[in-house]
Order: structure tokens, then sequence, then C-alpha cells
């Protein structure tokens, strides 16, 4: 297939080369999202499944199992299945963290309420179980049940670990792989699975998931305090207003003395923000090299999941993943 030139970024590439993939995934979303019995289950699925986001996990799945020369059709439902875990996750996520908006949109528990968001959350994780199951593969369900565990084991750690200064570097990761890598790890990993290839070349396409995904969450989390909100799709500083620990605050924290230690304690545990704080958490994190720590962070996953792909066969789909994990470091690159 030739791609046009005018597609320049590797998720649009992805896009283009899977056209006639995603096109029957979309499908399959529409239909299976769909309700006989609960109107508010269509009206509530299709504001969040319509409201454009970029579809990167399910073209990963289809990415993943093309590469590795799959024929069948089985993947395009375990592209499906991935969509709908992450869209479950965020009508959960919206309304744990209180949210009003996504994507520039009004979230679906602000237009609804929350036990339409949570319930209709449920009935998609429902969903995606029974695609997995019609593939028939016991090895394919046990990987992405896993990760689904994983989610929601990230988020509770996420709960206990907010607004408390003890959180470690440790405990970070652990969340934010919950949070994003288990399921970027899975939907590739399945990919491989579903069009048997060999145990090395499933196992290289699960490290390049689980990479991608630590970058692309350490990159949003470090852009939140040097990206503009055209570039991430949020406001600059919406983490530290949130009081959220990411990365480079607790970096910060392990090295504060006691006059800034009492700074993040007043900001961060007891939520008693003025005027200035921001600059001076930035003053800060700049003092002492976080920011730059966690960009270098990011790009070594980044370059993990790039080198996870050179045991995979030569094909131009993984020069387009490989360009993936490059374009999600290039904001800070």
């Amino acid at each position: 297939m030739m791609l046009a030139d005018t597609a320049t970024k590797p998720h649009d590439r992805l896009k283009e080369f899977l056209t006639d993939d995603m096109a029957a995934v979309n499908q399959l979303i529409r239909t299976r999202m769909a309700s006989d019995h609960a109107p508010r289950i269509p009206e509530v699925t299709a504001h969040l499944v319509e409201a454009g986001g970029k579809r990167i996990r399910p073209m990963m799945t289809l990415a993943a199992a093309r590469l590795c020369g799959y024929g069948g059709d089985d993947h395009q439902k375990l592209a499906a299945t991935v969509e709908f875990i992450h869209t479950a996750t965020l009508l959960h996520d919206d309304v744990v963290d209180e949210s009003g908006q996504r994507r520039g949109r009004p979230t679906a528990n602000l237009l609804w309420d929350n036990k339409s968001s949570v319930l209709v959350g449920d009935y998609l994780f429902a969903r995606a179980f029974q695609l997995m199951v019609e593939t028939g593969s016991l090895k394919v369900l046990d990987i992405l049940a896993n990760a689904a565990a994983t989610i929601a084991e990230g988020e509770v750690l996420q709960l206990t670990a907010a607004q408390n200064l003890a959180t470690t570097e440790e405990i970070y990761a652990q969340v934010i792989r919950g949070k994003t890598a288990a399921l970027f790890e899975a939907a590739t990993e399945v990919g491989g699975v579903i069009a048997g290839a060999p145990d090395a070349q499933v196992a290289a396409l699960a490290r390049y998931g689980d990479a991608l995904g630590m970058s692309f969450q350490i990159v949003d989390d470090l852009l939140d305090y040097g990206g503009t909100s055209g570039a991430m799709g949020k406001n600059a500083g919406d983490d530290f207003r949130e009081r959220k620990l990411t990365l480079p605050v607790i970096k910060a924290v392990a090295r504060a003395d006691a006059g800034e230690r009492a700074f993040w304690v007043r900001v961060i545990e007891k939520g008693d923000q003025r005027d200035g704080d921001l600059e001076e958490a930035l003053r800060l994190m700049r003092s002492h090299g976080t920011l730059e720590e966690t960009r270098t962070e990011a790009l070594r996953h980044a370059a993990n999941a790039r080198g996870a792909l050179t045991s995979l066969p030569d094909h131009p789909l993984r020069d387009m993943l490989a360009d993936l994990a490059d374009f999600v470091v290039a904001r800070i690159s």
C-alpha cells in the first residue's frame, strides 16, 4: 500500500496503512457497544468513542498482528477489545477524578451522572471479554485479563499514593505501568499471539508496548511542567493544582531541605496553594535537575521500545512503530 506524503505523523501513517482493518474495527465497536434494552449505553459510549481519540492502542494490536504475517480477522476483534477496555477505564477514571472535561468535551459523568458512567464502563468491560473469548485463544484471554487486573490495581495504588509525600519512584512506576503501560503492552502482545508468532517475537512486542507506554505517561507528566495546552490537551500546571505526585515532583521532594519540604507539604499534602506556588515548584524542580532527569527517563524508555523491535521482521509497520516511539518523546527531545 502506498502512503500519501501528507501523512507525516507515525500514528497517521499507521492509520492509513491499516485503513481497511480500522474500518472493520470501527464497525465492530459501533455494533458491539449497542444495546437493545438500555439506550443509555450507546448514548454514553458514543459520546466518548466518537470524541476524536487517535485509537493508538487498537492500531498497535493491528500493526503487531500484520507485522507478524497474520492474514485472518481475529486481530480486529482484539483491537476492538483493547479500545473497549481503554474506554471503560476512561469512564471510570473520570468518575474517580471528578473530571469535567476530556479531549476538550464534557465528560460522560458531567453530561449524565456518575452511576451511568460506572455502569456503562462495566458493560464495556463485559463486551471486551465477550470479544476476546470469540477468538478462541486462552493465551489471549490470559494476557488481557491480567492487563485488566493490573490496570485496576494501578488505579487503587494511585488512590493510596495521592498527596502522600512518602510516594517513591518505585510506586510511581507501578502506578503508571497500571495506568498506561499495561494496556499498551497487552495490545501489542496479543497481536503477536493471534498471529502465531514465535515466542521471542511475542515477547519483543510485549517489551515494546510496555516501554512505549511508560515513555508515553512520563512525557505526559513532564509536559505538565513545560508544555503548552495545545501540545498536550490540558493546561500547564494541572497536575500541580490537582496535587498529583508525578516523577519530577517525587524527585524534588526526595532532595528537599527542611524549608523546601515544608513548601511541598503545604501545596501537595495540605492543598494550601497560593499565587506564585507553581512558579516556586518549577524553580525547585529546576534547581534539583528533576525535570531534566525525568526527560532522560522518558527518552530511555523510548529507546528501549525502539530496541525491542530489532528482532521483529523487516516490514514498513516495524518502521512506523519505531517512529511512534520517537514521536512520543519528540516534544521533549
